[in-house]
Parts: C-alpha cells; sequence; structure tokens
C-alpha cells in the first residue's frame, strides 16, 4: 500500500511564503521575519531559514542577518521588460493561428470558457483572479504551436501574477479592466485581426500594470 509521502517543513514554508508574495499578500518592499513566519506556519526557525534562503537565490527576497528578509519589490524595468516578452510572443502566436480557421476556432472557443470563468471569479480572490488571468494569456502562447516558445512564457508566469495581484491590489478598477480588454483581445483574435490584437495587447498591459509611457515597442 502506498503512503502520501509528508511534504517537508522547508518545501511548505516555502510554498506558503512564495504564494503569499506572488498574491500580494506579502507586498513588495515589506519586511519579515523568521519568527513571525515560524509562528504563522507552526515550526521551527530553521525550515524557515532553509525558505528564505531559496526565495533570496530566486531573487523574491534579500536578507538582513537579524533584522529579516526583505521582500523584493516590482521595479519598474522589470516589470517593462515582463512586458517585452509577453508582447511578443503572444503577438507572434496570434499572427501564427490568425491565417488557420481551425486552430483559431478552438483558441477562441477555450478563451471564451476562461473568460465564462473570469467573469464568474471574485476579484477579491486574488489567487484564482490572478491564475485566470495567466491561463488566458498562456493559452494565446500555446496555440501558437511553438512548444519552446510556450514554455519560455510559462517561466514567467509567477512574474505575471504577482504583477496582476499588485495592479489589483493598486486599484479596484483593474479587475474590471482586464474583463473588458480580455474581451476585445478575444474579438480580435476570433477575426484574425493580428494587427488589432497587437495594439489592443499593448494598450492592455500598458493600462493594467500603469507602465509610464505605455509599453516599449
Amino acid at each position: 500500500m502506498l503512503h502520501a509521502t509528508k511534504v517537508p517543513a522547508a518545501e511548505r514554508v516555502y510554498r506558503e511564503v512564495k504564494e503569499q508574495i506572488l498574491t500580494n499578500a506579502i507586498a513588495g518592499g515589506e519586511l519579515i521575519s523568521e519568527g513571525e513566519v515560524a509562528a504563522q506556519c507552526e515550526v521551527s526557525r530553521t525550515p524557515v531559514r532553509e525558505a528564505f534562503l531559496r526565495l533570496e537565490a530566486e531573487g523574491w527576497m534579500r536578507l538582513y542577518p537579524k533584522r529579516g528578509a526583505l521582500v523584493v519589490p516590482i521595479g519598474e524595468r522589470e516589470a517593462a521588460d515582463v512586458v517585452d516578452a509577453r508582447l511578443l510572443f503572444e503577438e507572434h502566436a496570434v499572427r501564427a493561428v490568425a491565417a488557420r480557421e481551425s486552430r483559431r476556432t478552438g483558441l477562441v472557443e477555450q478563451l471564451r470558457a476562461n473568460l465564462t470563468a473570469h467573469r464568474a471569479a471574485d476579484p477579491a480572490d486574488i489567487a484564482e483572479f490572478s491564475r485566470l488571468d495567466a491561463e488566458f494569456h498562456q493559452l494565446i502562447v500555446t496555440a501558437g504551436d511553438n512548444p519552446l516558445l510556450a514554455d519560455f512564457f510559462r517561466s514567467l508566469g509567477e512574474r505575471h501574477r504577482r504583477m496582476t495581484t499588485a495592479s489589483v491590489h493598486r486599484d479596484h478598477t483593474v479587475a474590471g479592466r482586464i474583463l473588458d480588454d480580455h474581451r476585445d483581445l478575444l474579438a480580435a483574435i476570433d477575426t484574425g485581426d493580428a494587427d488589432r490584437f497587437a495594439t489592443a495587447l499593448a494598450d492592455h498591459l500598458a493600462g493594467v500594470h500603469d507602465l509610464r509611457g505605455g509599453a516599449r515597442p
């Protein structure tokens, strides 16, 4: 008989703290201590220290001895770079499917289902709202039928989620804008208008993530 393997304490702390960072429950610029997290997760400080070291290695934290861990804020350069990558990958995918009606039809059906679920989601449930947002864009890139680009785009998913949750926290109107923009992006794909999609996507990302001067060309 197989028994479920218990998740090591350090792994559990790592996952919980990282999820709080990605959903903005712990905001960028906030200083947290090993003791606080140990109490929250009901573990000793040793697994917390291990989790913090891992999060620092991944760039989510900076550790300060005897002071705690600073959650690294999302910098303007990082946000602009992520948006640049998304513009390139998503536009490339839409141009690839624009002339292929069967593939475009399949993508439109998937995006409509995603948008229906997204509209039904509670914006206050940041984790679920941001997951559906990331899924919408991942579906587009995956439809481009380039596994290398799709995998690389997926690696941006955590940064994408964090940026979205930060934007929703910053401005309560952002959630509604995301849904409206996704409807427009879906309409552009449905008509096979890649140029319209590219323009709408640039406006969407610049507006949602409050990029000064818009997305870089």
